[in-house]
């Protein structure tokens, strides 16, 4: 295969998608090396899943769901969701462009394979990445410093209310990090709300926020 025929089978219609989602990360880990910076992305919604350290992992509630519990099966709770996701896109890139080339499904084949494929790849991944989990692991459980954030003051990254969980940033010094936070009265508080730490659950699993600091 030359180059011209491997751009045509990465932009074919069952590729092109694909394609630019590996060009997309190869563009985030290149900004992310030269810069050392993280792009911001907000997730505005509820969450059962507790990312207690600003690289991304997973944290286990104490009744997982379904979904967290199948999070946990890939190692995500030590495992970065970036470093994660990567892998298993290009390999599922990988295997689509291998098999356009060795075999002639028809395109809506093809195009359903990729999921199957996915699947297969999130399981490859697993294993890849299973002989660098004690150094995830290390890196996640004691690679932190023990701070005090009752007092700070920090933006909300998801919108919380009632006894969800949602996800507040804040800074310690020009730092980011993350908490996993429900609202103190239960009341509505907006992703992008700026919002004060007033509390802390047993064992830090989460902090309590609210507006205003209240005396």
């Amino acid at each position: 295969m030359n180059f011209q025929e491997f751009l045509t089978t990465a932009f074919s219609p069952v590729n092109t998608v694909l394609s630019v989602l590996l060009i997309l990360a190869v563009i985030y880990w290149l900004f992310t090396i030269i810069t050392g910076l993280d792009i911001d992305i907000g997730l505005d919604a509820d969450l059962d899943v507790d990312t207690s350290a600003p690289d991304g992992h997973v944290h286990i509630p104490d009744d997982p769901s379904a979904w967290i519990q199948f999070l946990k099966f890939l190692n995500l709770d030590i495992v970065p969701i970036t470093y994660f996701l990567t892998i298993s896109l290009f390999l599922t890139w990988l295997g689509s462009i291998y098999l356009e080339v060795f075999t002639s499904f028809e395109i809506w084949i093809s195009a359903l394979l990729v999921v199957p494929m996915f699947l297969i790849s999130m399981l490859v991944t697993k294993v890849v990445l299973k002989p660098l989990n004690p150094f995830f692991r290390e890196i996640n459980h004691k690679g932190e410093i023990s701070h005090d954030f009752l007092g700070r003051q920090g933006r909300m990254k998801s919108t919380i209310h009632g006894n969800k969980i949602g996800i507040l940033e804040v800074f310690i010094g020009s730092d980011p990090m993350i908490l996993m936070v429900k609202s103190k009265d239960g009341e509505m508080i907006e992703y992008g709300t700026t919002v004060y730490v007033v509390d802390e659950a047993v064992g830090r699993k989460y902090y309590y926020v609210a507006k205003e600091i209240k005396f």
